[in-house]
């Protein structure tokens, strides 16, 4: 196992120690290999799954990304997204919140694939060093977090722009030093009230 699987797989242990319980909107045409159960009603009516992050066997999601852009995928990106299927997943790091993306189904991988490849193209055309995104920053910033391709640095970055910043040496890093926030706040999520 790669040092970005393991220190995925210890942040997500500690996540589940503080959020044992959690709950998405229940969509039958979006299933996940990690929902557990039948769906429910939440407390809004509204129907909702629990699912918990369930590891996965490495699957090398980025071979058409590869291909499409004739450039090899850093590992540490692979090992990232090749480790579990989850939802998105909240932290505390040094600098603020960030929601950890993580593919929910094989169909989210393929359309991982796609916006990776829009994001490579805009980069191109900035002439900026090809990016990974990974996370996402407060849910009201444009700003996100990804892996650059070459160096292995997590940095701070806006759209189709260069880096900001660089905000730790190694996704390895970075990952260890993530506490588990509450869940909900991923912009793809809304809070849900179950009880």
């Amino acid at each position: 196992m790669s040092d970005v699987a393991t220190e995925l797989e210890a942040f997500v242990g500690r996540y589940l120690d503080a959020y044992p319980r959690l709950v998405d909107p229940f969509d039958p045409q979006w299933r996940s290999p990690c929902e557990t159960g039948d769906p429910f009603k939440a407390a809004d009516g509204t129907d909702v799954i629990a699912w918990r992050p369930l590891r996965r066997t490495f699957a090398d999601d980025f071979a058409g990304l590869e291909n499409a852009l004739d450039v090899p995928i850093h590992e540490d990106i692979k090992a990232f997204y090749g480790s579990f299927w989850s939802g998105g997943l909240e932290a505390t790091a040094p600098e603020g919140h960030v929601s950890l993306i993580l593919l929910w189904n094989p169909a989210d991988a393929q359309r991982l694939v796609e916006n990776l490849i829009g994001h490579a193209l805009a980069k191109r055309k900035a002439r900026a060093p090809l990016t990974i995104f990974f996370a996402c920053t407060e849910p009201d910033s444009d700003l996100f977090l990804s892996l650059d391709n070459t160096s292995g640095e997590v940095v701070v970055e806006a759209p189709g722009a260069k880096s900001v910043r660089v905000v730790a040496p190694s996704l390895t890093v970075f990952l260890r030093g993530l506490v588990p926030a509450v869940p909900g706040m991923h912009p793809e999520r809304r809070m849900l009230s179950v009880f």
